[in-house]
């Protein structure tokens, strides 16, 4: 092949906020597969909160990223040459290919993707693994029942949208938590939350209070922070969190924490963390009811799209901060 590869690799790592100048764009040969390998060309690379986690080497759940290795990262793509008895060219792939728009693999984590007519940016959204963290964090470990209140923080975003919708498909009470007057008309009106509040309007205790007035039954936690302690005092009893992540904290080197943990006690609430990886065997069931609810409608996404590799770095940026709706992907081709 004469085509060229670009990769864009961790350059340093960042000490509270990421800057673009942690990221290092190269040009490399595209690389050539070994027996039992096969390459594929990038098409959409997903961009997730988890990366600013993987960023860093502080002791954490999963390995970090190396300082000048490809930064870490899901993608969509389609086989381009195979040595691999399983995978032939044109197959359409998702695994960890990294930021890059060429990558080799040994086909370990990497999944086909039938024809479904969905497009394929939407596998590494809804029908990947923020759909499939949105499954498993709320049925497996906030078990809601029909009538139940749930509450999502960053409501608009890749997990929380899926959220919310699987709340109400299993006849829940869906209240989001999201920045903004758009992103929670967007909560409201395209993914069909029962009500949105506004942090940065200001009023959270209040608007909170009034949306749900026989308090809340499961809180599905994306952000932690100020947020988070604003819903614990709205918790019932027994009720369940689901602690998804924390990217109030992400960007800066002190994290703040709670404080309204005599909630958890007074209410025997149970707050239990969760890594999706861990739950594989859960996996197939959740993309199939996923994929079940995306074709009947039940589901409905949207995506923030940046165009082009070199601009992956902004895009990361700007999602850490709230610029993206929905699933923040980038167009490689």
């Amino acid at each position: 092949m004469t085509q060229k590869n670009q990769q864009i690799l961790l350059a340093r790592r960042p000490s509270g906020a990421v800057d673009e100048r942690d990221f290092r764009l190269v040009e490399t040969d595209v690389p050539q597969p070994a027996e039992g390998q096969f390459l594929v060309r990038n098409l959409f690379l997903s961009l997730d909160p988890y990366m600013r986690g993987r960023m860093s080497d502080a002791k954490s759940y999963a390995k970090p990223a190396e300082v000048g290795e490809v930064m870490v990262g899901g993608a969509v793509g389609e086989v381009v040459a195979s040595r691999h008895p399983k995978f032939k060219p044109g197959d359409k792939v998702e695994g960890p290919f990294g930021w890059q728009l060429y990558a080799l693999t040994d086909g370990k984590g990497v999944r086909k993707i039938e024809d479904r007519g969905i497009p394929l940016s939407a596998y590494l959204g809804v029908l990947g693994m923020p759909g499939v963290t949105a499954y498993i964090g709320l049925l497996d470990i906030g078990q809601p029942k029909a009538g139940d209140t749930v509450v999502v923080s960053a409501a608009s975003g890749a997990v929380g949208g899926v959220v919310g919708q699987i709340a109400r498909i299993h006849g829940c009470r869906a209240v989001g938590i999201a920045g903004g007057a758009d992103k929670c008309r967007f909560a409201v009106e395209e993914l069909g939350y029962d009500a949105c509040v506004d942090y940065k309007a200001g009023r959270l205790d209040e608007e909170l209070r009034r949306a749900v007035p026989s308090g809340v039954d499961v809180y599905f936690d994306n952000v932690g922070g100020e947020i988070s302690d604003a819903v614990l005092l709205r918790m019932n009893a027994f009720s369940r969190i689901p602690l998804c992540g924390l990217i109030s904290e992400y960007q800066h080197p002190e994290p703040r924490g709670l404080r309204n943990v005599r909630s958890l006690l007074v209410n025997r609430i149970k707050l239990q963390g969760f890594i999706v990886s861990d739950h594989l065997q859960r996996w197939p069931a959740a993309l199939a009811d996923l994929s079940r609810w995306v074709s009947e409608g039940k589901i409905k996404y949207r995506e923030t799209v940046a165009e082009g590799l070199r601009n992956a770095p902004a895009a990361f940026i700007g999602m850490l901060s709230g610029k993206n709706l929905g699933k923040q992907v980038v167009k490689l081709s």
